[in-house]
């Protein structure tokens, strides 16, 4: 029997908790709620969870602060949830490492479809017979591997999460091309994500964090249009 995948609630509204673990239990997800940031990182701990709903607005630790710490340790996939609907609150969660971001009031039926498009894009990093060459990018000290999800950089291995790396990589895939962010957004998070071009420029600032400038290649900015992966000819 296949186990059921486990999605952990992080919510201080009992009543939408309840909720979310209601159309999730039906959809074959096994759940556990807690109401308050301590609650969530020991859950964390405990259950393993292969994802967290996470409220911004909690008691004590508040929801950025918990996806800050857990990015520190893992990288499983997160949505918050939240009933802030600014750009700046959308951008500073995708910048603390969640993978989506939805407003309250939410559809039921578009935050599981949202739950279950996240879970598909993420793989955990496990040790896989060689990959074919046409799910890896090669560079010069850079190696982009579909096949198991990993990026390797001067010879070490960087952690991201999977909407970076499937970035990283499409970009990689057609050097010097250019990318509108629309292009990009319906490449990676779909056409059915209804999300801020925002949400590109985050990932890419991430991006650059991580993987600088090389002298044979680097991601270019093209000013009022997007981006490429740029690779001297």
């Amino acid at each position: 029997m296949v186990a059921k995948q486990k999605i952990l609630i992080v919510d201080d509204d009992s009543n939408i908790a309840d909720l979310i673990s209601l159309y999730l239990v039906k959809e074959c997800f096994e759940t556990l709620i807690v109401g308050d940031g301590e609650s969530a990182l020991s859950a964390f701990e405990t259950f393993e969870p292969n994802l967290i709903l996470l409220d911004l607005m909690l008691p004590g630790i508040d929801g950025y602060q918990v996806c800050r710490e857990i990015r520190t340790r893992s990288q499983c996939p997160i949505i918050m949830l939240s009933a802030k609907g600014e750009v700046f609150d959308k951008v500073l969660g995708l910048e603390m490492g969640a993978d989506d971001y939805m407003e309250k009031p939410f559809d039921s039926k578009e935050l599981v479809a949202r739950v279950k498009a996240v879970l598909r894009r993420y793989k955990p990093q496990v040790a896989e017979p060689e990959p074919s060459d046409d799910k890896v990018v090669r560079y010069e000290d850079l190696e982009i591997n579909m096949t198991n999800y990993s990026v390797s950089y001067q010879g070490s291995r960087i952690d991201m999460p999977p909407k970076e790396l499937e970035l990283l990589y499409f970009l990689a895939s057609s050097p010097n091309r250019v990318f509108t962010r629309e292009q990009l957004l319906d490449q990676i998070w779909g056409y059915e994500y209804v999300g801020d071009t925002r949400t590109v420029d985050v990932h890419i600032k991430r991006l650059r964090e991580k993987i600088k400038d090389h002298e044979t290649w680097r991601i270019a900015t093209i000013w009022g249009i997007g981006y490429k992966f740029e690779v001297q000819q």
